[in-house]
């Protein structure tokens, strides 16, 4: 009964076996995916694909690194595209220093509105952050900033997202960020980088923060875990990060399986 709650099953990598990659996490014990938009055109491939799959289900947002491809009218379109009954989510939004510095006063616009979207809708929110490679800025620290501001504005009326805010999709931060996110009802997304060699904090992180604010990702095609690192990741891999959380832990496995599983409804209510 797993759950991957991140991935990009619409990309080019998946074109000719799309089908394939599906069925193999089925096989896997996959019982749910689910496949953000990081544009408006991505966003409707998403749809259209968790419409063909029962397992698979949607997000629809305007990715930091795809800023420039806002336009006056994409809130709008988003909020049409939301109105499918599998669409759990907006995301994947967020800020991005890594590749898109220059842009930053936009990626600050674009995010705010998708926030402001997703109160509207009472839909929770899939966040993207990832510092600069270069010098000390911090992703992280100015999307909490955001993230603060916003909660406190989230109308009493919006039941779900004051239960569950979102998620910090493959988390990076440390653990007084994570425990930040989690003070703001947001679930930590957890992917293959934890099964790294080098990847001591976020280990750390996993090993301090209580499972029932965990949630299994693969972010497919990226990220593959060990042992397929460097190779084309898919949800079917899901279950190495589960493992490697059950060994941080010291939890049996089948016990992250579940409770991963459960925070996942609670978030996504699919």
């Amino acid at each position: 009964m797993l759950t991957d709650t991140h991935c990009h099953l619409n990309f080019n990598n998946f074109f000719s076996d799309q089908a394939g990659v599906i069925q193999r996490a089925k096989e896997s014990g996959v019982v749910r995916i689910l496949n953000p938009g990081i544009n408006l055109d991505t966003s409707r491939e998403a749809v259209q694909l968790s419409k063909e799959y029962s397992e698979v289900y949607a997000a629809v947002g305007v990715h930091p690194s795809e800023a420039i491809s806002w336009r006056p009218g994409t809130n709008g379109k988003l909020r049409t595209l939301s109105k499918s009954t599998k669409v759990v989510a907006i995301g994947e939004i967020g800020i991005d220093y890594y590749h898109e510095k220059e842009s930053k006063q936009l990626q600050f616009e674009i995010f705010e509105e998708q926030l402001e979207l997703a109160a509207e809708l009472d839909l929770p929110v899939i966040i993207h952050t990832r510092n600069s490679g270069y010098d000390d800025t911090s992703a992280i620290q100015d999307t909490i900033l955001i993230l603060k501001r916003w909660i406190g504005c989230v109308p009493t009326k919006n039941i779900n997202l004051k239960k569950v805010s979102g998620v910090l999709h493959s988390f990076s931060g440390d653990i007084s960020e994570a425990e930040l996110a989690v003070e703001m009802n947001f679930l930590i997304g957890i992917t293959g980088p934890v099964t790294f060699k080098k990847a001591e904090l976020l280990r750390s992180v996993v090993h301090n923060i209580d499972i029932e604010h965990i949630l299994i990702e693969t972010d497919a095609p990226f990220l593959a875990p060990s042992p397929f690192r460097g190779k084309r990741n898919e949800p079917a891999y899901v279950k190495y990060i589960a493992q490697k959380i059950a060994e941080i832990k010291e939890l049996p496995y089948d016990f992250v399986v579940e409770r991963t599983k459960m925070n996942s409804e609670r978030i996504f209510h699919w």
